[in-house]
């Protein structure tokens, strides 16, 4: 059974930084890309970074490009979301979901992707 469970959210301070975790288990982590999305309240969710399979490819929503950056370390299963320059308009409760595809690079839509956490919450005050 795979599972993703998220971590690292919480409350900050707009300015701040918070660096989010998806630990990966029950399928072969290094073979998929990797995708993190958010959903604000009364909001569509959707895609805010995502990393291909090999880790040299990368893509950023418009909004986040230059504050966030995405990685991963695929000998501990992990995915990671490095926040920088937090603003309110961030909050959102943030999901780290595995791509359907082995071997690619990942997609911008929640189709593209098989498997995702519980969510985690950040929050960003004023």
């Amino acid at each position: 059974q795979v599972q993703l469970v998220e971590s690292g959210g919480g409350l900050v301070q707009a300015g701040g930084s918070l660096r989010l975790s998806c630990a990966v288990s029950g399928r072969q982590f290094s073979r998929y890309a990797m995708g993190w999305f958010r959903q604000a309240p009364g909001r569509e969710r959707d895609l805010v970074a995502r990393i291909s399979w090999t880790g040299d490819s990368t893509r950023y929503q418009d909004s986040v490009r230059g504050r966030f950056t995405i990685s991963r370390d695929n000998a501990k299963n992990t995915v990671y979301l490095q926040m920088n320059s937090l603003k309110p308009e961030d909050t959102a409760v943030y999901y780290c979901a595995v791509s359907m595809d082995a071997y690619s690079g990942g997609g911008r839509y929640e189709y593209e992707y098989t498997y995702w956490g519980q969510g985690t919450q950040v929050t960003v005050s004023s």
